[in-house]
Parts: structure tokens; sequence; C-alpha cells
């Protein structure tokens, strides 16, 4: 398959890296129109992590990177953002097939007063009436959660941070080809709670976890689907946000299940690479 990009994205190189071709040209034919409203501060190394399991996809793919008009971003370099990015409202009148909304560094905060919310409701409502299947992960999940079925977040008293073991709940498409159980990485102060989920009209829970609670839900009315972990994280991102919160003075937990022996010196373990792309792949086959 090919993805295809806007010219001259650094992620090319990082990827090409790794041994990923993406050749930027597809081959033909109809091709899938995805856009990734990227919330992450660290845009770059999102965009690497969602490249990186878009391109084992055996479809073509044209990828609208997307950040929200009325954000200025921190972390990412406005030129990086002027030259490679859109608004939600560009990318939506280029047409889109389907809609993927990252994390954000802003769940402690009141959905209503992050600066950027009430662009993002404007998008969220725009591709429910547009019935573009939108695939919302971690913060973007509990904002859908939240904007669309009314479920409450909970802020948590410590971060969840590692691999934690998942089973399924209810059947989806989502979740076609998965073991019984699997394992996701999670990294995040804030989640849902299991009775708000089942009790959401038009509302199905399909997977969740003992210890990091519900981690996959879906709409039943519209095509969205709400994930609350990190599938797309590379194998060194849980270490990198350790290393970068004791740095910080943070003193944070070791991450569950994640280095061997929980020894920080030692490399992590990659429990959670089948899991991911299967998750892409089944979302994207279904568009």
């Amino acid at each position: 398959m090919s993805v295809i990009l806007p010219a001259y994205l650094p992620a090319y190189e990082e990827l090409r890296k790794e041994g990923i071709l993406l050749p930027g040209k597809a081959r033909g034919g109809r091709k899938l129109k995805i856009g990734l409203l990227n919330l992450m501060p660290l845009k770059q190394m999102a965009e690497i992590d969602y490249l990186r399991l878009l391109s084992y996809s055996p479809l073509d793919i044209e990828l609208t990177l997307v950040s929200p008009a009325t954000h200025r971003s921190r972390n990412t370099s406005a030129e990086h953002i002027a030259t490679y990015y859109v608004t939600p409202q560009e990318a939506l009148e280029k047409g889109l097939d389907g809609m993927i909304v990252t994390g954000a560094p802003v769940e402690k905060i009141d959905f209503e007063q992050v600066d950027y919310w009430p662009e993002l409701t404007g998008l969220f409502a725009e591709l429910r009436n547009r019935r573009i299947p939108t695939l919302y992960i971690c913060w973007g999940a509990l904002a859908g959660l939240y904007y669309h079925h009314a479920v409450p977040k909970q802020i948590f008293t410590r971060k969840i941070s590692g691999v934690y073991p998942h089973r399924i709940v209810n059947q989806s498409y989502m979740l076609r080809g998965m073991d019984d159980k699997f394992y996701v990485p999670h990294s995040r102060y804030s989640g849902v709670d299991r009775e708000d989920v089942t009790k959401a009209v038009g509302l199905r829970l399909i997977a969740e976890s003992d210890q990091s609670g519900v981690y996959m839900a879906e709409s039943e009315d519209f095509p969205a689907v709400y994930v609350t972990g990190h599938s797309e994280y590379s194998p060194l991102t849980l270490d990198f946000e350790y290393h970068r919160d004791m740095a910080k003075g943070i003193n944070p937990e070791i991450p569950s299940n994640y280095y061997p022996d929980d020894d920080p010196d030692k490399e992590p373990m990659v429990l959670w690479r089948s899991h991911a792309h299967l998750l892409f792949s089944n979302w994207l086959n279904q568009l």
C-alpha cells in the first residue's frame, strides 16, 4: 500500500530509518481519505506512531494532518503546523472517509475550559451528522464519550501508566482476530466509570481491564469508536514519559508490566504490537 502525505514531512525519514517505506504515491483506484486530528503535545512523535501502524494496511491511504485553528501549540513549532496541517473545517471540505482523534495533555482540565473545545465539539457534531467513522483515542475518547453520550470524566489520584491485560466484553468488528486476553499501553490521569458507560443510551462496552478500567466502547447509532489506551505507542514511548517525569521531579511510579523485573535500566517488553496492528486494520477495513 501507499500512504500519501504532505510533501517532505519529517516523519518520512524517521520511519525510513526503521525500515518502513512510504512511497507516497497511490497505486491507482480508490484510496481512503483519513484525517488525523493530532492533539498530542509532541506532534511529530505522534505522527510517527500513527504512520507506523497505518503503513501496514493493504489499503491506499491519503492522510490529512489536522490541528485546531483556535489553539497554539507550545511544544510543536508554528512553522511545522502551518506547513503540514490544515484546520478541521478545511479537512471536512476535502472530504474524509474516516477521522482519528488523538489524546491531549489536558485531562485534568474541565472539557469546557479547554481553549479549543468549541471548535472541537463543532467538528464532533459534523463528523456525527456526516456519519464519518471516527476513532477517538485516550483523551479524545473521553471527550467524545462526554460530548456524544454525556459520560463524565473521572480524575484519578494517581497516573495509570503501564501495559495492562484486557478482556473482551462484547464482540465487535474492532476485535476481529484478537486473543481473549490482549495487552495495551495506558498513560493517563483520568478515565470513565464502567457503570456510566453501560448506562449511557446508544453506547456499547466492548473491552475492559481490571487494572485500567474501560478500554473500548462504540456508539450504536453512528460510526464512532472510543479507545482509552495508547495502542499506537512505540516500544519506548512509556520509557520516554517515565524519564521525562523523573527529570521534572514528579517521581512517577514505574510503568506496570513494561520493564523486565520492573528495572528501568532494562529494555522494555513489547506486549501490544499485534493488538495495535489488528485494531487499526480492523477499523480501516470497516471503512
